[in-house]
Parts: C-alpha cells; sequence; structure tokens
C-alpha cells in the first residue's frame, strides 16, 4: 500500500527488453535506498514495481507486458514519481493507494490560475462512476483532490508545492496519465452490487 505523497521524482535511464516485459533502470533521485531490499515494492507514476537489483543511486525493476499495457509512462526513459511502500507507523498524508492503476486518462486542460494550474482530465469510461467531486483520485501516483466532476472530465487544482515535487508540473493537453480510484468507492459498489443480487 502506497499514500500517493510522491517522495522523490527520479528517472527511468534505461529500458531493457526480455523475453517478456522489460526491466528498468531507475536512477532514484532524492530517494533513499539504503532501507530498501531486494522485493521491496515501489510506485512509479503510480505503478507499483518490485526492486530486483539495486547499484549505486539506482535500482532496478521488472515490468510485465500486462502493467506496459494498461499504463503509460513505464515504457522509455523519462521522469518518474516515486513512493516506497507505507510502513504500518507511516503518516498517511494522502489516502490509501493501491499501486494497482485503472485506467489511462487524457489531459485536456492545464491552465494557469495565479501560482496554481487548474487540470482537466477525461477519464476512461468504466471508471468514470467511482470519481466524485471533493473525493480523492490518483493521478501519476499522486493523491489528489477532485474539484468537480462532469460525466467522463474531472478537474483538480494543483498547487505549487505539488507541481514542483512531482512530474504533473510537465503535463500538457494531450498528456496520458495513470489513474486509480479511490478503493472505498469500488468496495462500495462491490458491496451494493452483492446487496441488490441476493
Amino acid at each position: 500500500m502506497f499514500s500517493g505523497i510522491v517522495a522523490a521524482i527520479g528517472r527511468i535511464t534505461l529500458v531493457t527488453p526480455r523475453e517478456v516485459g522489460c526491466r528498468l533502470t531507475v536512477d532514484a533521485g532524492a530517494l533513499p535506498l539504503a532501507d530498501v531490499a531486494l522485493g521491496d515494492s515501489i510506485a512509479h507514476n503510480g505503478v507499483c514495481l518490485t526492486v530486483v537489483g539495486k547499484e549505486g543511486n539506482s535500482f532496478m525493476v521488472d515490468v510485465s507486458p500486462e502493467t506496459l499495457s494498461c499504463t503509460v509512462g513505464l515504457d522509455a526513459p523519462g521522469p518518474v514519481n516515486l513512493e516506497k511502500a507505507l510502513r504500518l507507523n507511516d503518516v498517511i498524508g494522502g489516502h490509501l493507494v493501491s499501486g494497482h492503476v485503472d485506467g489511462i486518462g487524457e489531459v485536456l486542460r492545464f491552465d494557469p490560475v495565479g501560482d496554481n494550474r487548474l487540470l482537466e482530465i477525461r477519464a476512461p469510461e468504466e471508471i468514470a462512476r467511482y470519481i466524485a467531486r471533493k473525493g480523492s483520485i490518483v493521478v501519476d501516483g499522486t493523491s489528489l483532490t477532485t474539484n468537480t466532476v462532469d460525466g467522463r472530465n474531472f478537474t483538480i487544482n494543483l498547487i505549487p508545492h505539488t507541481l514542483e515535487h512531482t512530474t504533473l508540473g510537465r503535463l500538457h493537453p494531450g498528456s496520458k496519465v495513470n489513474l486509480e480510484v479511490d478503493l472505498i468507492a469500488r468496495y462500495c459498489e462491490r458491496l451494493l452490487t452483492h446487496v441488490n443480487a441476493a
């Protein structure tokens, strides 16, 4: 589990094709690796991946074809939002995040509003029903609160801190982003479906 609070901006420096999927070499940037062991989980743009190697300030993770088919930002060198998995005594500054991407969204607007940015995203139809006004959503691994929801489209206000400490400041209309909806919405739907079926 994660909290959606990005710890550092890392960089995928190498993508090595494998017989199945690929292996990423990631420069951890300011993310401390001293306590990271082989087998630990780190979220990359909201995608939970397992550490399979370490070398200096870099680490390696393997990405399956299934993960590559349903996410963006993991198939080429470039910046990534990084977050280590939560420990039981960690503060949850965002919300509970599984690291399992539900769909890929498209940025419609990225407009300046003073020092902030108004971000509008169109979600895939199959997950739009889980997105609620003033609810939580994960965009490229970052826990955010929605301002408005209109069908498949929703808006978010990005403050300067978020723009500076995540990769979201690099977005523009047409960008694709990884989305994970709030776990509570999914469980509520499952419970209601089960009750109605009974």
